[in-house]
């Protein structure tokens, strides 16, 4: 059985999260790697380990930790739930991480409205514990913006993975969630 690998891109708040916890309900045998647990984790637990300025390398380490464990002791999917936004962070993840031959590689992108994000913000009950160096969630989406303007923020193409499935409104959830699980049984 070849191993499937699900890596989610998208905004703050275009519904990642929420994906993979239905996905990983739906995919028997599968586990949900978010590095926002990793950076609950640190604020926790590390706080004098957090950066202020930077990457945050912890959060990186612990998410390869659990990445490389999986991999080399487990026979799970993996579902990748982070915004991976930049071409050449994915291009990392689905060539050097999960190369093609190893893992079927999916690409989920959320392209979802700004609107609806603003709306789905201004309603959160998600603790902003996970930042480091931002107030709040609107401004994650503030900067997010400023940052798509460069070229490495590109969205996903369908060369990048073996399947690219982008959703534009929840109604789609359930139909791409069913063709992801299709996919791991053949």
């Amino acid at each position: 059985m070849r191993r499937l690998v699900v890596i989610t891109v998208g905004k703050t708040h275009s519904g990642k999260s929420t994906f993979a916890k239905e996905l990983e309900k739906q995919l028997s045998n599968s586990l949900i790697m978010d590095q926002d647990n990793h950076a609950a984790f640190i604020h926790t637990y590390y706080p004098k380990l957090q950066p202020t300025i930077g990457l945050n390398k912890l959060k990186y380490a612990i998410s390869q930790l659990i990445v490389d464990y999986t991999k080399e002791n487990t026979n799970f999917h993996l579902i990748i739930c982070n915004s991976n936004r930049s071409k050449a962070g994915r291009k990392y993840l689905l060539e050097q991480l999960f190369p093609k031959g190893q893992f079927i590689r999916i690409v989920v992108h959320f392209h979802i409205p700004d609107e609806v994000l603003q709306k789905r913000i201004k309603s959160t009950q998600r603790s902003t514990n996970i930042l480091r160096s931002a107030k709040d969630f609107a401004e994650v989406l503030a900067r997010q913006n400023a940052l798509s303007i460069y070229e490495d923020t590109a969205a996903p193409t369908a060369d990048e993975a073996d399947y690219l499935f982008t959703m534009k409104n929840n109604e789609e959830v359930d139909a791409i969630i069913k063709r992801i699980v299709q996919l791991a049984s053949g």
